[in-house]
């Protein structure tokens, strides 16, 4: 294992969640990452686990980037492309991979993990693929994600754009298409997302957190959780698949400062649990001897 020390680091750039994949061909279940000093930070970033800090190669990984939960910056936005051609999706990855995006590439919207489509920051799909197709799919996921969603299809007719921008597309491109264009929209669309605070965190089966108002809701009925109660709630979420001690969920949620002891997050958790027990949903699982998560 090649292991770095702390001075050939710079300072922290994000979390990773779940696992993170060729760290000298283990696997982690999270770290802090940091960028390397004099190292593209587009083939190597360095990873804290346990106080050590450790190389990871991500040049060519596109399985690792559905990992990575960051915790603030721009430098690691992650874009799915889907289209059945491979021509088109090795295009889009060397034209939009130079401009710094991490993308990820499925040749069908059946290969798609829905589950992690949150760590998405903006999608390319295209219409005519084999199974599910483009304007299906769009369908399907639009309340699942607030990213934009761009279609990138040959069917030019007026009728399909209209079809295609009314069931939820932020955009619509046709092909044949120029990368430069293409490059300008994706960039324009992310630089809109940029401004514009994402308001709404949305999960299967029919979660969805109203982030500015600080409402929980299930089925589009509101669950009557107090101001602890939802914060817990909507920092497991927003870590979702990452596993948190309550020392610190507590000092997340009511920081260093906070009056009380990290004991109150079982009854918190507890509570929480009885309330969401009521739509009939259990999100939060145990992971005896560590923690909490958000499934």
């Amino acid at each position: 294992m090649n292991v770095l020390k702390c001075q050939n680091c710079k300072e922290e750039i994000g979390q990773v969640s779940k696992r993170f994949k060729n760290v000298a061909g283990e696997d982690f279940s999270f770290g802090y990452v940091y960028s390397i000093v004099d190292v593209d930070i587009s083939n190597a970033v360095a990873v804290n686990i346990n106080n050590e800090y450790r190389k990871a190669d991500i040049k060519n990984n596109d399985e690792y980037l559905d990992m990575w939960y960051m915790g603030g910056g721009d430098f690691l936005t992650h874009l799915l492309v889907v289209d059945d051609e491979v021509s088109i999706l090795e295009l889009i990855k060397n034209s939009l991979g130079k401009d710094g995006y991490l993308i990820t590439v499925c040749q069908n919207a059946d290969d798609v993990d829905i589950k992690k489509l949150h760590f998405y920051d903006l999608i390319l799909l295209d219409v005519m693929m084999p199974g599910t197709d483009g304007f299906e799919f769009c369908k399907q996921i639009r309340n699942m994600v607030d990213c934009p969603i761009l279609f990138l299809t040959a069917k030019t007719l007026e009728e399909d754009i209209l079809f295609g921008l009314g069931i939820g597309a932020d955009d619509y491109i046709t092909k044949p298409f120029r990368i430069q264009e293409l490059r300008a929209r994706v960039a324009a669309h992310l630089r809109r997302e940029k401004r514009e605070h994402h308001s709404t965190l949305s999960f299967e089966p029919d979660i969805r957190f109203d982030l500015s108002a600080k409402v929980l809701y299930v089925s589009e009925q509101p669950v009557p959780l107090t101001k602890s109660e939802y914060s817990i709630c909507e920092y497991l979420a927003k870590n979702r698949g990452q596993v948190f001690t309550k020392e610190q969920i507590y000092e997340a949620v009511f920081g260093f400062d906070g009056i009380g002891d990290n004991s109150t997050i079982s009854t918190h958790i507890k509570n929480i649990r009885a309330k969401l027990e009521h739509f009939k949903i259990s999100p939060i699982s145990t992971v005896w001897g560590i923690g909490y998560k958000w499934e």
